[in-house]
């Protein structure tokens, strides 16, 4: 296990203690190749909605990798914040990440195209048991923070075999309404960047999580095959803090649903749209 110092590369989006939180193992960190190589466990993972198994988490994996492949092109002074982030799945990647038993997760990123411009572009391979499952992109824009917290924050979650995914995420499924679902996001600090602002991973997820509720009402399960979030503003956690989701289309085969991030302040923060397959 590679130990990726904050002295030498911290990436602020993905702190060294969520990528333990979410038991995300640093494979492979090459500062100066960008190479990005992390694994992350899938199996036993459950919508909090539907107890189905979720490819959620996936979003904090991808940007994990893919995030710290860009951020290691940075310039003095500057840190990364994601603009974009991209999830695709095989027909059968989703069902082999989240079987029984599955091996973790492995995510191989690496930078796409030169770096000549204030933002970055970095791609990943997704594999599980060999097998190439799918693969994601972040877009990261470079930025210069006023100040960061790079201290790690009192841990929050008691974890042990049977803690949850919503316990690692800290949300909170609320009752539907119609078919607009709503995930509350509670505040824990284990879930900040060093910029005070929810991680984009964790934001990635949860929109993934609501929107997978809102296609699967009923019927065989429809299964995420792709994800495309867009980061509007900062994300902070407070008491009105939450993800909704609605359908576009649920048709025999596959759905289209959009969600968005709501931040304590009501504003819209983060947006995706998420389609899914029979």
């Amino acid at each position: 296990m590679t130990d990726v110092s904050r002295d030498t590369g911290h990436d602020i989006e993905t702190p060294i203690h969520l990528l333990r939180r979410f038991g995300i193992e640093v494979l492979i960190a090459d500062q100066e190749s960008a190479v990005v190589e992390m694994s992350m466990p899938l199996a036993g993972m459950r919508n909090p909605f539907t107890n189905l198994p979720t490819i959620g988490p996936l979003g904090v994996l991808i940007d994990a990798v893919s995030g710290l492949s860009n951020h290691f092109r940075h310039r003095d002074a500057e840190w990364t914040v994601s603009t974009e982030l991209a999830i695709e799945l095989s027909p059968e990647g989703s069902e082999r990440a989240t079987a029984i038993g599955a091996s973790p997760v492995v995510a191989s990123g690496r930078p796409l195209g030169p770096r000549d411009s204030g933002s970055a572009l970095s791609v990943c391979t997704l594999t599980c048991d060999g097998v190439v499952i799918g693969g994601g992109t972040v877009r990261s824009y470079y930025v210069t923070p006023d100040a960061l917290d790079l201290s790690e924050p009192a841990e929050t979650v008691a974890k042990n075999f049977n803690t949850s995914l919503a316990e690692l995420m800290a949300v909170e499924p609320m009752p539907p309404a119609d078919a607009v679902h709503v995930l509350r996001q509670h505040v824990d600090p284990f879930l900040n960047n060093a910029v005070g602002v929810i991680n984009g991973g964790v934001a990635s997820a949860g929109l993934e999580l609501a929107a997978s509720a809102t296609v699967n009402t009923g019927g065989a399960p429809m299964r995420t095959a792709s994800v495309r979030v867009n980061f509007l503003r900062p994300f902070y956690g407070g008491d009105r803090s939450r993800y909704e989701a609605a359908p576009l289309r649920i048709g025999r085969g596959t759905a289209v649903a959009d969600a968005r991030a709501i931040g304590d302040d009501g504003k819209p923060a983060v947006t995706a749209r998420v389609t899914a397959y029979r």
